[in-house]
């Protein structure tokens, strides 16, 4: 009795705020798997919206944050240097693209994309920003001015800060269109914004993510990214891209935007950057931080937890030891090619993409978006013990998100699983 009390206590102590698709706790993780308190075992696709990018609990990571965390803690970034930050800082450089040698480390994605627009605003003097439809930047006030995936993110919190333009997405299956044509409409549309809402001479950067999240994991094609980094140069605009899902080998390269050759000026990094530890990144040439001036950036706790540092350095060397960028790429394209024979005789109209383990299905019917249907599919694979996460603007995308280190033979236990599901939902 004593026990129930204590979880009812501790479950009405929970703000509601947080949407679960799970209401029990889960007690334990090991690698693919995580454990409720009644010992049920359950294969978590979602790995923690791509942060357990190594699985749970994976020895190396644990250990080294256990050997960290019995020398040093914290230590606050403008009191001391600790040497595990300078150490990942230097082993981050070897890893990212090549200008980019100097790093802002703080707690989360919304903060590292909070950040990198004021690094934006005080490299270039400009005020503006230009974010792009679909995207998703994160909760805090200025992220959600970026972010335009879903209302609810931002319903209730108006107004929000100023300067902030969206353009189109080339979301090619929503809009129907050839990927030429749909490329081409949005790069106008932007050239438009420019000329009639916000002048080069006042946008200081345009921020985007190189494959779409919440939104609905939309890769952006690597010629709309080509035409982005094209007007930036040609005005003087600084393009931040946000890989802060998509990054550190999530998509079977270890950054997103490197499929379409381009080079951001500024990266935001997160999620899978230390295997479930809070931290983000800012990623950008020394040159460019230079303009930030001492003290008018920074935050208590950023670039000071020594064992997220050493739990983030852990996770490069499980990623090249590993070879797990490799094993996202070979078995991202089996799973991508599973998913499209299993959906293939549904009578839906159905989009699987994204490179890697960041695949999205997409479900259309009579040209509405199924959301009713995925949300039965979601519940059902959870009753079956597959944990899998939907996102996109209308709720009708079901993705995938596989730890790294995933095996092929539990991906073919989740399609077993979804297979059943979709089945018995139709």
């Amino acid at each position: 009795m004593q026990t129930s009390v204590q979880n009812m206590a501790s479950e009405s102590a929970l703000s509601q705020v947080w949407g679960r698709i799970n209401p029990t706790p889960i007690v334990r993780g090991e690698g693919t798997y995580v454990f409720d308190a009644d010992g049920n075992r359950f294969i978590d696709f979602t790995s923690g919206i791509a942060v357990t990018a190594t699985g749970h609990c994976h020895p190396k990571i644990v250990s080294a944050v256990q050997t960290q965390a019995s020398q040093l803690i914290f230590g606050q970034m403008n009191c001391m240097l600790p040497q595990a930050t300078q150490d990942y800082a230097n082993s981050l450089r070897q890893v990212t693209p090549e200008f980019m040698d100097t790093f802002f480390f703080s707690n989360s994605g919304a903060e590292a994309v909070e950040g990198a627009v004021k690094l934006a605003r005080a490299s270039t003097k400009r005020p503006n920003v230009i974010a792009f439809d679909g995207g998703f930047h994160g909760r805090t006030t200025l992220a959600m001015a970026l972010t335009s995936s879903k209302a609810v993110y931002r319903a209730g919190y108006q107004p929000l800060p100023a300067g902030v333009f969206v353009a189109p997405f080339p979301a090619v299956f929503r809009l129907g269109w050839d990927l030429e044509v749909a490329v081409d409409f949005c790069v106008t549309q932007l050239e438009r914004i420019l000329q009639t809402q916000s002048t080069p001479q006042e946008t200081a950067a345009m921020i985007v993510e190189p494959v779409l999240g919440e939104g609905g994991f939309i890769p952006a094609p690597p010629s709309f990214l080509q035409e982005l980094r094209r007007i930036c140069d040609h005005h003087g605009i600084l393009l931040i891209v946000d890989e802060i899902q998509s990054g550190f080998g999530r998509t079977g390269q270890m950054w997103a935007h490197e499929e379409s050759g381009i080079l951001p000026d500024i990266m935001t990094m997160a999620k899978g950057i230390a295997s479930g530890l809070p931290m983000s990144a800012i990623g950008a040439s020394g040159e460019l931080m230079q303009h930030w001036l001492p003290g008018s950036h920074g935050g208590t706790y950023g670039g000071g937890s020594a064992p997220a540092m050493a739990a983030a350095q852990a996770t490069l060397e499980v990623i090249e030891e590993e070879k797990l960028i490799e094993n996202a790429r070979r078995l991202g394209q089996y799973l991508t090619k599973q998913l499209e024979t299993l959906i293939s005789g549904l009578n839906y109209e159905c989009d699987v993409r994204g490179p890697g383990l960041m695949v999205g299905i997409e479900f259309v019917r009579d040209n509405k978006p199924a959301k009713e249907f995925v949300a039965h599919v979601q519940q059902e694979c959870f009753r079956q013990k597959l944990m899998l996460l939907t996102c996109g603007t209308d709720g009708n995308v079901i993705r995938w998100l596989p730890p790294l280190n995933v095996t092929q033979q539990q991906i073919d236990d989740a399609l077993a699983i979804f297979e059943r599901s979709i089945q018995s939902n139709t």
